[in-house]
């Protein structure tokens, strides 16, 4: 690769991870906090991505991922808190999926996730409740021409809880559009997920000095129990 001229970053040896834990532990911004009322936003949390026994996409980081974001889910509907799941897919041609889809094809490549296909199909460790919100995405973010900004108007919503896959791509991008909705937004570490553990740490680094509280997911247990 060509030498980047005129950059001066700061390259001192140390991982994703070991800059995500010293940001962690020396904050140096104050929390945006919890509002009076939260939703939970499960990102993709469909087989594509969870499966690791069944397809070459899936990933684990937290073993307990999914039971922590069934915690939560069932702690905030309790509460009378929305809860919304978001998965993607794409028709039969992939003529949806737009310049997203162009970069590659193969059977495991994002445009080949179909409607009603395995890969489709949320994990069937969720536990989805009659009552919540679930829907099919086209893009990254669960906000983009999806009902999501409007369902959490009307549910008069001021912070929302970012769960899911993967860190790096459609956690990061629904979190930051929640921030530029004007939502307090708060990352659960345990319940998100990426395929490489770089890509997680550093982008909830990022996350966590630009736009979101990237908190325990115990954080958002308490929170909702104090309710």
């Amino acid at each position: 690769m060509a030498e980047l001229i005129g950059t001066k970053m700061v390259e001192d040896g140390r991982t994703a991870r070991q800059i995500f834990d010293e940001v962690m532990a020396n904050p140096a911004r104050k929390k945006f906090g919890f509002g009076a009322k939260l939703a939970i936003v499960n990102v993709d949390v469909q087989q594509a991505y969870t499966r690791t026994d069944l397809f070459k996409t899936a990933y684990e980081t937290d073993p307990r991922q999914i039971e922590y974001i069934n915690t939560i889910s069932r702690l905030a509907r309790a509460k009378g808190m929305p809860v919304i799941w978001s998965r993607v897919a794409y028709k039969h041609d992939a003529g949806d999926a737009g310049v997203w889809g162009t970069r590659t094809d193969t059977e495991d490549s994002l445009q080949n996730i179909r409607y009603d296909s395995e890969r489709h199909r949320f994990d069937p460790r969720c536990a989805i409740d009659a009552d919540d919100l679930t829907f099919t995405k086209r893009t990254p973010s669960v906000f983009f021409e999806t009902p999501l900004a409007s369902y959490l108007t009307f549910h008069r919503v001021d912070t929302v809880v970012v769960t899911g896959g993967s860190t790096s791509g459609c956690v990061r991008a629904t979190a930051v559009d929640a921030l530029s909705h004007g939502y307090r937004t708060i990352v659960p570490i345990e319940t998100c997920a990426d395929k490489h553990e770089s890509y997680h740490f550093a982008n909830l680094t990022d996350l966590q000095l630009k736009y979101a509280d990237v908190e325990p997911v115990q954080a958002v247990i308490d929170w909702l129990e104090a309710r």
